[in-house]
């Protein structure tokens, strides 16, 4: 006799599917409650921005979950885009199987338009039409979400609904021109956001809505703000009553006399990361050289960052506490020095390492007693993957054990040093797995592909190291560029 678990006892098991999507489209197939239980996780964020939002045109994925919102809509909204004669989506009084658009928690505004807007070609008017009909099926529809994405688009002139499901959002990315009455119509429902990412803009409106919503946050902690073309210096005193619940800062930018002596008031600072393309405009930086952030753990410079001697001073004064260290700009030998001699506690690293930088690494290696992981750029103008190696095995820490690389041209490494480096780790006391990531795979040469592969395997089996590649974009958006 057969035993039927409870619905209950399927939803907690099938919850712990949720990133494995392609086990939830199987399911899809074995009965009504699977199907339905499957369709709740894998709509929760249907538009998979990490891959789809980069697609243009439209993958034939993103086209269909568009036709089925279509589906979705109400007779009266259906009606309409009847009436203004859209014939490139498919409109039908058939109602879908499931209420879709109920099930969605993350919602990105910016990518249902740009599906419409390719989809419709030039029919401006018409695109703003579907757009504004269907966030409006998702304001009725949504009791609960929890990321919103909505930037201006000049293509859509879009009025946003009352939006009630947006009393439970935790997370926003916007845009610092949207309407004063978005902003207005969050600062009733939306005060506790945990995440907050502004791009600010150079279109002259006011920030007075939107200071307003800031400065209702009660429980900030992730921050990010983007100066494209124009400053955040106005939201500023907002951030005032966040300053003591904000962890996480991100600051990107490609304008002048940005100002940065307001991050001293995040007295619980935890992660803080800059990009912007020229050191000119993070001068105000050295505003906070001397200033410590007693619980800051992880730096990260993803491309242009402070100059040399304000980098120098801020690791001087916060070195001691951080346990990861992101530089993905080449600096100087200054600043590696300063990381060996300040930073001695650390866990993670990535700089980039000159060809005569060898012996640095090594000091890097004997200070940071710590270290477990380190990631480094091997090629014609930075070190060999032999050097690399041969310092790895003689002197990395006893934690040590991750070794992440990036390849800027196509590997020398021979046959021979691989396999000295897999001995030499093996006879490593302690003994640990060591995990290699290899970011480019130009790891293996095309002439010694097989014979690689079959050595990397055979040390694999024996538990010695496990080998994983990365795409170039997987790993820059691990690290938020």
């Amino acid at each position: 006799m057969t035993c039927q678990l409870p619905s209950d006892c399927f939803n907690e098991i099938f919850e712990y599917l949720e990133k494995d999507r392609l086990t939830l489209h199987s399911c899809l197939l074995v009965n009504r409650l699977w199907c339905e239980l499957s369709v709740r996780i894998l709509w929760r964020n249907v538009w998979d921005f990490e891959s789809l939002w980069q697609q243009y045109p439209p993958s034939e994925k993103a086209l269909s979950i568009l036709n089925t919102l279509i589906a979705c809509l109400s007779s009266e909204s259906k009606e309409l885009l009847y009436k203004s004669e859209i014939p490139v989506l498919t409109i039908t009084s058939k109602l879908p199987l499931f209420n879709y658009a109920a099930f969605c928690k993350i919602l990105s505004i910016n990518y249902i338009s740009k599906i419409i807007v390719y989809t419709l070609k030039d029919e401006p008017s018409r695109n703003h039409l579907i757009v504004e009909e269907i966030v409006k099926m998702f304001a009725n529809q949504i009791c609960s979400l929890r990321k919103l994405s909505y930037y201006h688009d000049c293509h859509i002139n879009l009025y946003f609904p009352y939006f009630p499901g947006l009393k439970d959002l935790s997370e926003l990315h916007c845009s610092s021109n949207l309407s004063s009455n978005f902003f207005y119509q969050l600062s009733q429902i939306c005060n506790n956001l945990h995440t907050l990412n502004i791009e600010f803009n150079h279109y002259n409106v006011s920030l007075d809505e939107l200071k307003s919503f800031i400065s209702l946050q009660s429980n900030l902690k992730v921050l990010t703000l983007s100066a494209n073309h124009a400053s955040w210096d106005d939201i500023i005193p907002a951030l005032k009553n966040n300053s003591k619940t904000i962890t996480k800062l991100c600051l990107y930018g490609n304008r002048t006399n940005l100002p940065f002596s307001f991050i001293s008031l995040f007295s619980n600072l935890q992660e803080f990361t800059l990009s912007f393309v020229d050191r000119d405009y993070v001068e105000d930086f050295k505003s906070l050289k001397y200033v410590s952030f007693s619980n800051l753990q992880t730096l990260k410079i993803l491309y242009k960052g402070p100059r040399t001697e304000y980098n120098i001073k801020f690791l001087e004064t916060n070195g001691k506490n951080l346990k990861k260290i992101y530089f993905g700009v080449s600096n100087d030998k200054s600043i590696k020095l300063t990381i060996a001699n300040f930073c001695l506690n650390l866990r993670s690293l990535f700089v980039i390492f000159d060809r005569n930088e060898l012996e640095i690494l090594k000091t890097i290696f004997n200070n940071c007693q710590h270290l477990e992981s380190i990631k480094i750029w091997c090629g014609t103008r930075h070190l060999t993957e032999k050097e690399v190696f041969e310092t790895i095995a003689n002197y990395s820490p006893n934690n040590f054990h991750e070794l992440k690389i990036y390849n800027t041209s196509h590997s020398v490494v021979s046959l021979e040093d691989l396999e000295s480096f897999f001995i030499s780790w093996k006879n490593r006391i302690p003994k640990r797995l060591l995990y290699l990531i290899i970011i480019k795979y130009y790891f293996v040469s095309l002439d010694n592909y097989e014979k690689n592969m079959k050595l990397i395997e055979k040390y694999e089996n024996l538990g010695i190291i496990k080998l994983r590649t990365k795409k170039f974009e997987e790993e820059r958006n691990e690290e938020g560029y």
